[in-house]
Formats: structure tokens, sequence, C-alpha cells
């Protein structure tokens, strides 16, 4: 059973009595093929030991908010940043109210807040407890701010008594587990996915005050890594020197010059699924830049300029490459031109469009694409770039399912 395979559960255990069921919870995710880390309340600690979880799950088991052991002492961040979801199992009446109120002083409801996970609490307790309306109340409010809310069964307590309360088996948790990664999966076809987008100019030195650059804003190239983080990828912009703030939970990296860019992309290329060439990257740099500032003297000055690398070429010559996607920027023959560089460089896919065109491409926030493939094309008319940019990352996807 590979139905969870790699998937990143956090589970969280409440001190409650239904936490020896946890342990079997972490057994079934792990042999459907998760990945699970667990963290205990200090209050668990009294019912199930962190050496049984930590046989079971293959992690150490996390308790403390601020752990030594942690990059930077910060587990919580950590944890929140590692997982795809988080699951709270035994959730108790206790744990429900402090997460309601908000509260941080310890390591199971800093998680909940600190991740952009989802997060799934089953509450497990009396069932009078349960019942009980400020309970009913807090379940409400955290359901309202987007919690799930799996549970809990009804039937005979520990306590002796009877009624809803009861934690749900774990087979029923892991089967809803499982129920949300394929819904997830169709919802975000590019999530475990690795996309690395380049986007703006580069700028290559004339001398310290001076600079060869371009009209690029960079806008299309982090729209796209919007769209992209939207499917559910995990998104790396390497950017040349624009305005613009880098998106949430997109990883970015400042460049300056060509050779720059070239440098930072090949650094993690390897591990990306689709490359994303957006960046209007100069063609040529001086051939020797000046360490001092040039001082105006005769009337004219002659520059030698010397080719820059072909980050785009480069790219797609890798023996395992990723899925290589070209941006062509024209102002004639768009198609002629573009179907010229798909071919040349060997890329996997081209957008195309045409620069000329007054309130489209450079410095604009609108821009109409011609995306062109092997055996293909498809015209994107002009909008929004932020909209472009979801369209495009459509065509994408269905093309790399394709090949």
């Amino acid at each position: 059973m590979v139905e969870l395979k790699n998937k990143k559960i956090l589970l969280g255990i409440c001190g409650g009595i239904a936490a020896y069921k946890s342990a079997d919870l972490v057994r079934k995710l792990k042999e459907c093929g998760a990945d699970v880390r667990v963290v205990l309340s200090q209050s668990a600690k009294e019912f199930i030991t962190p050496l049984t979880l930590q046989a079971l799950s293959g992690h150490p088991v996390a308790d403390s908010l601020l752990d030594p052991n942690a990059e930077a002492a910060m587990g919580h961040i950590e944890l929140a940043r590692w997982a795809e979801l988080v699951i709270i199992a035994p959730a108790t009446a206790n744990f429900i109210a402090r997460l309601t109120a908000g509260m941080a002083d310890e390591l199971i409801t800093t998680l909940c807040i600190a991740t952009e996970a989802e997060v799934v609490i089953c509450p497990a307790m009396n069932q009078q407890m349960y019942q009980h309306p400020v309970t009913q109340e807090n379940l409400k409010t955290l359901a309202l701010r987007g919690t799930k809310i799996w549970g809990p069964d009804c039937g005979s307590q520990a306590c002796g008594e009877v009624g809803p309360g009861r934690l749900l088996e774990a087979v029923d948790i892991t089967q809803r587990v499982i129920t949300y990664f394929h819904h997830v999966s169709a919802d975000k076809p590019l999530l475990g996915k690795r996309v690395m987008i380049t986007a703006g100019p580069t700028r290559e030195a004339i001398d310290p005050v001076r600079y060869i650059s371009n009209h690029s804003s960079g806008k299309m190239g982090y729209a796209l890594a919007v769209a992209a983080r939207v499917l559910g990828a995990q998104v790396t912009i390497v950017s040349g020197p624009v305005a613009l703030t880098c998106p949430s939970q997109i990883a970015k990296i400042d460049v300056e010059s060509a050779e720059d860019m070239l440098k930072a992309v090949m650094t993690d290329i390897d591990k990306q699924d689709i490359f994303i060439g957006c960046a209007a990257v100069a063609d040529y740099r001086i051939e020797q830049a000046s360490s001092d500032k040039i001082k105006k003297s005769a009337e004219k000055m002659q520059l030698a300029l010397t080719r820059n690398p072909d980050i785009l070429a480069t790219v797609s010559a890798l023996p395992q490459r990723p899925f290589t996607v070209g941006f062509a920027a024209e102002t004639s023959n768009v198609v002629d031109y573009a179907r010229d560089k798909l071919k040349r460089k060997k890329l996997d896919m081209i957008a195309a469009n045409d620069v000329s065109i007054a309130d489209q491409g450079f410095n604009s926030d609108s821009n109409a694409l011609q995306v062109i493939w092997d055996g293909g094309q498809h015209a994107l008319p002009a909008m929004n770039k932020q909209i472009l940019a979801h369209q495009l990352m459509s065509i994408i996807v269905e093309n790399m399912s394709n090949k």
C-alpha cells in the first residue's frame, strides 16, 4: 500500500486515554507510505511514551517549543514548514479550547498556528464534555476558520459512559487521510513538484555606476510563480533586479548579471521538475568592465561586448533535464522566430509575445502569448498577467502529462 507515499504528515497527540490509539495510527500511516513525525503535548506523555512513538515513526518525537537540537532552536517553525497535513488525534477539550483562543504556549498548539498546511482535529473526550455548549462553540469557531473536524465516534467510553466523544479508529482516520490527498492531488496537479522560474532583467556592469539592461519588470515571471504555487508546486524564483515583493510561500534568489543567474539556476536545477526561463537575459555583456567610474572625455566611446551564456540552452542540454519552457520577446515575425528558438534550443515549449504592441509585455500589467510546442500551438489573447499566468501553467501541466 503506497497511497500516501512520501506524504509528510505531522501527528499531534494530546493527553487523553485515547492516546493509545495513536500508536496504531502511526503504524497504519507508515504502512501506506507516509513520512510521519509525532508531537506530544506535555500531558500526552502520561499516557504514551515518546520511545514507543519514535520506534513506530522512525523519527525523534518532539515536545519542546524551543528545541536546542533544531535549526536556530526553533523546531516548531521547522516542523510547521515541513508538514503537508497536520492531524491532532486525540484532540482533547482542553486543546480545542486553547487552539480556539490562539494560545501558543506549547509546541502542539503553536504548530497549528504556525503551519500553512491543512489542520485536522479528531476530538476525543467524555461525552458530556463533548456536548457541552462551550466545546461545541469552540469546534464551530475552528471549523469557520478552516480547521477540519473528523469525528468523533459514538459508543462506550473508558469512563463507563456511552455517547459521542470516542476517537475515530486508526483505520478510519487513515482512510480519510488517503481521501484528502486524492482530492488535493486533483485540485493541485503540481503537488510535490518543484518549479524554478527566472524573472526580470539582468544588469551587465560597464563600471561601478553604469550598466546595460532592458525594460523587463519581472511581472510575468512573478505571476507564473504564484500560479505554480496555487497548483501545489514548490517554487523558486531566480530574479534579476525588480521593484516587486516576493509572493508568500515562494523562495527567491536575487541575482544581477546573466552569469550570476546561470550560476544560481545550475546550483539547484537537478532537483527541478519544471524550468521556465521568463527572464529577459542580456545577450551580451561588457568584455571588461571598468573597476573605476569611466570619465567623460572623447565625443565617442566604444564598448567591446562579448556574448553571455545561454541559460535556456544550458538547461535544455542537460541529460536529465526538467520540463523546459522558454520565452521569446519579439517585435516582428513572432511565431516564426519562436518556432526557430523552440527547435534550436530543444525546448519543450515556448511562449512568445510581441513587445512592439503598446500596453503589452515589458513594464505592462497585461500580455498576450503564442504558446508553441512540438505539434501544437495555443494563442492566449491580451489579458492581465496574473490571469494569463494561470492559463499558461494549465497548458504546461497538460503538456507535461502527455510527455
